[in-house]
Order: C-alpha cells, then structure tokens, then sequence
C-alpha cells in the first residue's frame, strides 16, 4: 500500500481549506449532509482565515518592527492554526459506514502495547472525548518523545496538548460538530462516531507519525 507523504512548504497567510475526501452526504445517517456542509464550509472555512489572518500581521510586525499587538496575533495563530490542523485530520480519518475496514497491522501493535488491549483503548478513547469540558477533540497521538501512542483530549483547539505529539485519529466535540444530529447527547455522538472510523487512514497517519510526518490531506489508501 503507497503512502504519500504530501510534504510541502506553505508560506505565512497562504493555508487554503482541502476539500472533502467524499461527498457531504456520504457519513448518513451518523453525520448528516446538513452537519457536514456547516461544519466544512463554514467552521473550518473560518478557522482557515483566522490563520491566514494571524500570520498575515505578524508578517507585518516584523516588517514594521512593530510587537505591540503579538500576545494577540500569538493567541489567533495557536487556535486557528491547530483549528486547521485538527479539521483537516478529522475529513480524513472518517470514511461511509462500512468502508473504514479494520485496524491495521501496526496500529493494533501500538495499541496492544501501551494500552493493553483494544477495548481498554476504545473505553479511554470514548470516556476522554466525552468528558472534554466545554468545546474541543478527543485525539489519539503519537509521541516521538516516548515512542508510543498516548490519548490527549483539547479544550478548543490548542489547550492541553503534549509537546511534540503527532495526532493520527482525532474526534471534533464541539457542538457544531453534532448538535443538529444528536441535540445534547455527547456521548451518543460520539459512540455512533466509532463506526465512521477510517482504520486505512489511521494506520498510514501512524507510519508517517513515526516518521515524523503529518499530512493535512487524504494519504494513499485502498480498501480493496
């Protein structure tokens, strides 16, 4: 199976919003075409200016020399960049019911060791999620620090992450994400989720995190 790693330098104020691997409707009845549309066209979309945006002025600080307002333009560049970072996963590692196939070779390795067992890390995985107070994501990484997998959840985009980590499957529990499908009901959400995971993508993120790479678009994968 070839994995592209789809590296490619992108210069301050140029992120553009990658496209849906499939079409809008293709996660009913999980995640409605109506949901989807909202969330990719407009949440993400906004996420992608904020970068823009942020990276944009402090370009021009440094031209001017000119700090005064960098706390801010820091704090922007921080959630709207993981924003786009952790949406841009999130397409990928979904795929219609049915066509996610099973865990790879390497990821259910990774699991097995450090977890223990599949379903201690599906137990931690839904619970974490969750739990996440207020808006945020339940993400399986991998750490090169430690050479093993780890569960983080965020609150927004960018708070209480681990320095170095590469996310390979991320879960989007802000409300946008699920509200006009499942109301209140969080962990219904996420549950139902689980049957939408793309285990193809997974295990190709997984090799590229140990190789120190993070595509922010489909890898290669084939189902077949």
């Amino acid at each position: 199976m070839p994995i592209q790693t789809l590296d490619c330098y992108i210069p301050a104020g140029k992120h553009k919003l990658p496209p849906l691997p499939y079409p809008y409707d293709a996660l009913e009845p999980i995640i409605s075409a109506t949901t989807l549309r909202l969330h990719h066209d407009r949440h993400h979309k906004a996420y992608v200016e904020g970068l823009n945006k942020a990276e944009s002025a402090l370009v021009e600080a440094r031209r001017q020399n000119n700090f005064t307002l960098v706390k801010y333009w820091e704090n922007e560049l921080a959630f709207n960049g993981s924003g786009h970072i952790l949406h841009s996963i999130y397409w990928t590692v979904m795929a219609p019911e049915g066509c996610g196939g099973e865990p790879g070779r390497c990821t259910m390795e990774e699991i097995n060791k450090y977890f223990g067992c599949f379903s201690a890390f599906l137990e931690q995985f839904v619970t974490a999620t969750t739990k996440v107070e207020a808006s945020g994501w339940g993400i399986l990484a991998w750490n090169p620090a430690w050479n093993r997998l780890e569960i983080l959840t965020a609150e927004k985009h960018q708070n209480l992450t681990q320095w170095g980590v590469i996310p390979i499957l991320v879960l989007d529990v802000w409300e946008h994400a699920y509200y006009l499908d499942y109301q209140n009901e969080r962990e219904k959400y996420v549950k139902c989720w689980l049957n939408l995971i793309n285990w193809f993508e997974v295990e190709n993120r997984l090799i590229l995190a140990m190789q120190g790479n993070l595509p922010l678009v489909l890898t290669d994968w084939d189902p077949e």
